[in-house]
């Protein structure tokens, strides 16, 4: 199943929606949106697209009603997820945690762009496996532009088979949170400045926290 998300903020109005596939989006608030499932998705062979829009003079929040879990599909285990964010005014992306379950691997690509006067708050939580699981793997790859010049290219791998599998000790869960311009934040990780501006905080460990 593909599944395809549209978000356009518009200055003093609700944000113009477009849903198609097992995901939709509502707006909660006027400066609101929420994901929320409409099919069991994503499962291996699964892609989910969404794009969001927020121009000069815009504010937008993008949450999720509930945490995804991913799971192996009958054909593949792999499934991918692709999001694109535009900012030219004020957008705030917070998720619920994605959980790869069983032996599901699942592939993130986030990819921002960002204006001179765009402020953006994207925070990332991922956990492998549900209790009893440690068999999943996730790869997220982070790209940010700031007026058309690289601010961030930053990757994280976690789970069976990864880089940082290990027996005796091995992350399955991290945060991962993206500021800009923001430089100084509280976060249960490390905090590290960008050259560009902004800063990015990273954490890792066995499990989430509560």
């Amino acid at each position: 199943m593909h599944s395809r998300i549209l978000v356009v903020a518009q200055p003093g109005r609700r944000p113009r929606l477009e849903c198609h596939g097992g995901l939709a989006a509502r707006a909660t608030l006027p400066d609101t949106v929420h994901l929320v499932s409409a099919a069991a998705t994503p499962l291996g062979g699964d892609t989910l697209s969404v794009r969001v829009v927020v121009p000069a003079g815009a504010r937008l929040r993008l949450c999720s009603v509930a945490a995804t879990v991913v799971l192996p599909g009958a054909h593949s285990a792999v499934s991918r997820s692709a999001f694109a964010f535009e900012v030219a005014g004020v957008l705030e992306v917070d998720l619920e945690p994605t959980v790869v379950a069983a032996d599901a691997v699942h592939e993130s690509v986030v990819v921002a762009a960002v204006e001179a006067a765009g402020e953006l708050r994207l925070r990332e939580r991922v956990q492998i496996g549900r209790s009893g699981e440690d068999g999943g793997r996730w790869s997220g790859s982070l790209r940010v532009d700031v007026k058309d010049q690289p601010l961030l290219r930053h990757r994280i791998e976690l789970g069976a088979g990864t880089p940082a599998d290990d027996a005796l000790g091995a992350p399955r869960a991290c945060i991962s949170e993206l500021r800009y311009p923001e430089t100084t934040f509280d976060h249960p990780g490390t905090v590290l400045e960008l050259a560009g501006g902004g800063a990015l905080a990273t954490w890792q460990g066995e499990r989430l926290p509560a």
